[in-house]
C-alpha cells in the first residue's frame, strides 16, 4: 500500500493519497482546489487517482472534489449523513460519478478497503475513513483518516456552525453530538493510527499538535479534549466551547461554496506582471486592493501605494487575507517574482479568484529609487509612547479574546483581527485608533486595513511584552 500525507503548511491542512501498488489505483481524501499538485505526486509514484473523497463540507478552504469530477473520470465519495440540510447540492457529470456514503458503507480502491464511519459533532455529516490493506492480507484497519474529528492533541471544534456560519444556538448541541462520537472513538483499538485533517496553526481547533499523526491509544492518554470527555459530558461541553479562536471571515463563504459546488479554476491561467508605475492609478478603483507582502513592516510604514493592505507572505497569509479582503474585490499582489504563484494559490484556496496580476517587489524597489514617487505612510508608535497619553487614542486590541483575557491594556477594546470587517461600525472616526496585538503583525495588517477604510489608525510596532507593566486582568495589575 502506498500512503502519503500531503501538507499545506499555510492552512495547516492535510490531504491523503492512498494507493494500491498492485493495480496502480489511488484514492485522494480532502484535496484542496488546485489539484495539479496531487496529480503530480500520483504520477511520480506510478499511480492514477481513480477516486476522491471528503470527510465533510469544509469551511477553511475550497474543496478540490468538483475540480476532479470536472477533469477526470473519478468516483467521488461524500457523506449522506447529517440530514437534508447537509447534503452536497452539486452532482458529478459523466464520466465521473458521485456516491453518497452512510455509516458502515465500504468501498475499495484496488486492494485497499475504505469504511465510512459517521462522526458528527464538528459538522453533522462528518465522516471518518478506516483504511485496511487487503492486498497485504490484513483483516483489520491500520488507521483512520479522522478529518476534523480527532486531531493530534485536540478535537474538531463544534462551534463553527454558530461562530462562522451564523446558526444561533448550534454550538452546544454540536458539542454534545461530538461527545457521543468520541465515546465510539474510545472503543477503537489502541494501535489504530490517527491521520488528522489539520495540524498546528489551524483554527479548526484550539490546541492542535504539530506531530502529523498519532494513535488512538496515545490520544486517549494525552489529548486534553479526550481526557475531558472521559470525565463526563458536562465537563467536555464546557471545556470544548471555551477559548476557541475566532474564525476568519471567509469561513462562511467556504461552507456555502463547498456545499453548492465551488466555481472551477480557469483551465489556463497566465499571471499578469503589472509595472509598479501603474499601481497608483489602479489603486484608485475602490474595488481593487493591493496586497503588500513585504515582510519588513518598516518598509510599509515608510512608503506604500495608498490603499494597500499589508499582509506578509507568511504562514498567516491566508488567514489575514481572508479576514481583511472581500472575495468580490480585485486583487493585485506585490511580491517577489518567485513567490507570485504561491501567493495566487493561497488566494485560490480561500476563494479569491479576481486576481488581476502581481507587481514584482524587485521592480517596485527599483522604481522607488529611480522615480522617488510620492507614497502613503502608515504611522506607528510604541506602548510607552501610547500609555504616556492614554486619553488621546482609542485602544484597539486585535488579539483573540482568550489572549485579551490573559492580560490587556486598561481601557482597551478587543476586536479580533479575524472579525474586524464585520465590526467597523463600533469604531470611532473622530479619534486616533491605536491598533496593537502580541507581536506587531496583526496590528500592522489591521491598521493598514482601517487606514484604507478612512480611519485614523496607527500601528503599535512592539510585542505585548513591552507593555507588561501596564497589563491588567480582571482589573488587577498583572
Amino acid at each position: 500500500m502506498f500512503f502519503r500525507q500531503i501538507e499545506d503548511p499555510y492552512l495547516a491542512q492535510y490531504a491523503y493519497l492512498i494507493g494500491c501498488q498492485v493495480t496502480g489505483e489511488a484514492l485522494l481524501i480532502d484535496p484542496e482546489r488546485d489539484i495539479d499538485r496531487y496529480v503530480t505526486i500520483a504520477l511520480q509514484n506510478n499511480l492514477r487517482i481513480v477516486a476522491v473523497a471528503e470527510t465533510h463540507i469544509h469551511a477553511d478552504f475550497v474543496s478540490g472534489l468538483k475540480e476532479f469530477a470536472q477533469n477526470y473520470p473519478v468516483k467521488v465519495y461524500v457523506s449522506a449523513e447529517g440530514g437534508d440540510d447537509w447534503q452536497y447540492q452539486w452532482k458529478a457529470e459523466a464520466p465521473a460519478k458521485m456516491f453518497h456514503l452512510k455509516h458502515g458503507d465500504i468501498f475499495r480502491v484496488g486492494n485497499i478497503e475504505i469504511e465510512a464511519v459517521h462522526t458528527p459533532g464538528h459538522t453533522p455529516e462528518h465522516l471518518c475513513y478506516l483504511i485496511t490493506d487487503r492486498g497485504g492480507e490484513a483483516d483489520e484497519a491500520m488507521g483512520m483518516i479522522t478529518g476534523d474529528f480527532v486531531f493530534v492533541g485536540d478535537v474538531g471544534r463544534p462551534d463553527l456552525l454558530e461562530s462562522a456560519a451564523g446558526q444561533v444556538g448550534a454550538k452546544e448541541p454540536a458539542a454534545r453530538a461530538l461527545y457521543r462520537s468520541l465515546l465510539e472513538f474510545f472503543q477503537l483499538p489502541d494501535y489504530l493510527q490517527v491521520w488528522p485533517g489539520h495540524g498546528a496553526g489551524s483554527v479548526c481547533g484550539k490546541s492542535l499538535g504539530s506531530i502529523p499523526e498519532s494513535t488512538v491509544g496515545y490520544e486517549r492518554r494525552y489529548n486534553r479534549a479526550l481526557l475531558a470527555a472521559q470525565s463526563g459530558e458536562e465537563r467536555f461541553v464546557r471545556e470544548i466551547l471555551h477559548g476557541q479562536p475566532e474564525p476568519p471571515m471567509y469561513f462562511s463563504q467556504m461552507k456555502r461554496w463547498n456545499k453548492q459546488g465551488p466555481p472551477l479554476l480557469p483551465v489556463e491561467f497566465n499571471l499578469a506582471l503589472i509595472a509598479p508605475e501603474k499601481l497608483p492609478e489602479l489603486a484608485k478603483d475602490s474595488k481593487t486592493v493591493i496586497i503588500d507582502t513585504r515582510l519588513e513592516r518598516e518598509k510599509f510604514f515608510s512608503g506604500h501605494i495608498d490603499g494597500s493592505i499589508w499582509i506578509p507572505l507568511s504562514k498567516s497569509f491566508p488567514a489575514y487575507a481572508g479576514s481583511l479582503i472581500s472575495p468580490d474585490q480585485n486583487v493585485i499582489v506585490l511580491c517577489y517574482d518567485a513567490l507570485a504563484e504561491l501567493a495566487v494559490r493561497m488566494l485560490w484556496r480561500i476563494g479569491f479568484d479576481n486576481i488581476l496580476g502581481y507587481a514584482s517587489t524587485t521592480d517596485f524597489d527599483k522604481w522607488l529609487k529611480s522615480v522617488k514617487p510620492a507614497l502613503a505612510q502608515l504611522p506607528y508608535t510604541t506602548f510607552t509612547s501610547l500609555m504616556s497619553q492614554p486619553n488621546d487614542s482609542y485602544l484597539l486590541d486585535v488579539r483573540g479574546e482568550t489572549e485579551f483575557d490573559e492580560g490587556h491594556l486598561p481601557g482597551a477594546i478587543c476586536i479580533p483581527s479575524t472579525r474586524i470587517m464585520s465590526r467597523l461600525s463600533e469604531l470611532p472616526r473622530d479619534k486616533q485608533i491605536a491598533v496593537h496585538c502580541s507581536a506587531g503583525s496583526r496590528s500592522t495588517a489591521v491598521a493598514s486595513y482601517l487606514k484604507r477604510k478612512g480611519f485614523h489608525a496607527v500601528a503599535v510596532d512592539e510585542g505585548i511584552e513591552a507593555a507588561a507593566k501596564y497589563l491588567i486582568r480582571d482589573n488587577v495589575t498583572a
